[in-house]
């Protein structure tokens, strides 16, 4: 048998199924399951085994339960069993069987706690994929976080991650936005114009409309009144103020319109692109939804749910059967002017994504596009494809408050808080730590004094702090570290030992578990508790003390504690700083 901590439960689980064949001889198939119990005095692992018996069987599950641990194997890793309970099954483990982890983790570092969920199967991961309109917000920091850190979490757990950020670089907003830019360069030339309240408003669009006007003088300035030109009043109708600038925006610039939508786009997803790199985020591609147009895909899939009966046509548009797979109501992919909708561009991609040989597909997406999943999966189904392969992970956004005021976050308004002021702020660990900290579906409210504060009440700091402290107890004692692998670890026997022993234990089994939620949260609590073990151990216990044998084996504990915390948060992307 070796060392690592999936073998351990093997081991338990081989033990329980060995009693099974003397108690019940034919409930060979019967799953034998484990559980860690809440209470280190239930023991280390528990089993309902004997309630699962108690029907088939027609006996008390006490009774069966008794018979089991009476008949489990001898096991040099196994202390005790004990019957608790309606009738779970007690396992305590001898000092023996915790102690290895520690020999485990720091033969295996970085690679410690690494589980092969995934065998190998290719997952694409999709995230943020914000309009590139203007500049990343709060709203888009927690999509971000999960996403990578949900990323490196799979690739933990075995599977071959891809990162995609799908660009919305299609599309009315895009029109709006380059609007908006090129409103801002003409008053930049010395135009004098009303700024539609509906357009973009940001200091960004200002900055690019002097870059344009830097680059290009004169080239694209046009008579406002040729601007205005047969353009519904705001008044009237707000949105067809919109579209009117815009038809007139593309008919003066004519070519030159390309040119200036490339650059508004070229300005903001280079910004984005910047943004995420530095806060540690990074993707394996970056998809265009032009590029779904450009190749006639788009065209073709709506032809090909035309063909298979999908679509139906209703005062000039084209419709999809959506409630024929429980949607709330059917939905257009091609309005009446011949324009596809942002539904129809995504069923492409979502075809493209599976034609790239994707075992499994998972979007992350704002928890307000709950009502967009039937829909698109309904699509999927319609082209005969498994709907069950795709998952969809909702992050609700996350709401900033400073000095206990809530930051209003409008793009086109201009009222936001970047990601990148709240990464100024507060710091990338702090951010990236505490954007996971609850589990992505529910409402975060992102305390920014906490966040800096160098206190316990402070996960990150806590938890860094434990790192930092193991870090301080190695210089201190001017050894190797490397050679703590050989220590002699059977002095570790002091209850806070045993259970930190047990928290290392638990390490592969939590990313594991994390990796089937889908839940990095999970890892950051383990981490929490982790520390907040070290800590209490540390205080109350000399690490070098003056018994050679004792002082390496404590020292190799807390070298295992240290390779665990530096795992755990280089998954979420947050640092494992040596000092504090």
């Amino acid at each position: 048998m070796s060392n690592t901590p999936s073998d351990l439960r093997s081991h338990l689980t081989d033990l329980l199924h060995a009693a099974l064949q003397v108690v019940a001889p034919g409930a060979g198939a019967v799953p034998i399951l484990l559980e860690r119990p809440k209470s280190v005095q239930h023991g280390d692992y528990a089993s309902g085994l004997a309630m699962q018996l108690a029907k088939p069987m027609k006996r008390n599950p006490r009774e069966i339960a008794q018979a089991l641990v009476a008949a489990l194997p001898a096991s040099p890793l196994l202390d005790k069993a004990e019957v608790a309970g309606a009738g779970f099954v007690n396992l305590y483990l001898k000092p023996a069987a915790k102690q290895r982890v520690v020999r485990t983790a720091l033969e295996n570092g970085r690679a410690f706690g690494r589980v092969n969920l995934g065998r190998g199967r290719k997952v694409q991961v999709e995230f943020v994929s914000a309009n590139p309109t203007g500049p990343l917000h709060v709203g888009h920091g927690r999509g971000a976080a999960y996403g990578a850190s949900l990323s490196s979490l799979l690739e933990a757990a075995g599977y071959a991650v891809s990162r995609e950020y799908y660009v919305n670089d299609a599309g009315r907003q895009m029109d709006i936005l380059a609007l908006s830019v090129w409103m801002r360069y003409l008053e930049t030339a010395g135009a004098r114009l009303s700024f539609p309240p509906n357009a973009y408003q940001g200091d960004y669009v200002r900055d690019m409309a002097r870059q344009l006007y830097a680059a290009q003088a004169a080239r694209y300035v046009h008579p406002v009144a040729d601007l205005l030109g047969g353009v519904p009043l705001i008044e009237a109708d707000p949105e067809a103020h919109l579209d009117g600038l815009i038809a007139n925006t593309k008919r003066l610039l004519g070519a030159d319109y390309a040119g200036l939508q490339d650059f508004v786009l070229n300005e903001q997803l280079g910004d984005c692109r910047s943004d995420l790199v530095e806060f540690g985020v990074t993707f394996d591609s970056w998809f265009s939804e032009k590029s779904l147009f450009d190749s006639g895909l788009v065209e073709q899939v709506i032809a090909r749910l035309d063909t298979s009966g999908h679509l139906f046509v209703k005062e000039g548009a084209k419709w999809f059967r959506s409630t024929d797979y429980g949607d709330e109501k059917d939905r257009v992919v091609q309005r009446e002017n011949g324009q596809y909708t942002y539904f129809a561009s995504d069923i492409a991609y979502h075809l493209n994504k599976f034609g790239r040989g994707f075992d499994r597909v998972i979007n992350v997406w704002g928890a307000d596009h709950h009502g967009y999943i039937a829909r698109v999966k309904g699509a999927l189904q319609a082209l005969g494809l498994a709907p069950d392969k795709l998952t969809i992970a909702l992050v609700q956004f996350a709401v900033l408050y400073r000095d206990g005021k809530k930051a209003s976050m409008s793009t086109r308004a201009g009222e936001f808080v970047t990601l990148r002021e709240l990464r100024n702020e507060v710091g990338n660990d702090a951010a990236r730590f505490f954007y996971v900290l609850r589990k992505s579906d529910q409402h975060l409210d992102f305390d920014l004094d906490l966040a800096k504060s160098q206190s316990n009440d402070n996960p990150v700091y806590y938890i860094q702090y434990a790192h930092a402290r193991v870090c301080s107890v190695m210089e201190q004692w001017g050894g190797n570290p490397a050679e703590l692998v050989n220590a002699d670890l059977t002095p570790l026997v002091e209850e806070q030992e045993l259970q930190l022993l047990q928290r290392l234990l638990d390490y592969p089994e939590q990313i594991e578990g994390a990796a089937r939620e889908l839940a990095p949260h999970l890892l950051a609590f383990y981490l929490k508790d982790l520390a907040g073990g070290f800590h209490s151990y540390y205080n109350s216990t000399r690490l070098l003390v003056e018994d050679e044998g004792l002082k390496l084996a404590r020292l190799a504990l807390a070298a295992a504690v240290r390779q665990i915390l530096h795992n755990g948060l280089e998954i979420l992307g947050v640092g494992a700083p040596d000092r504090m």
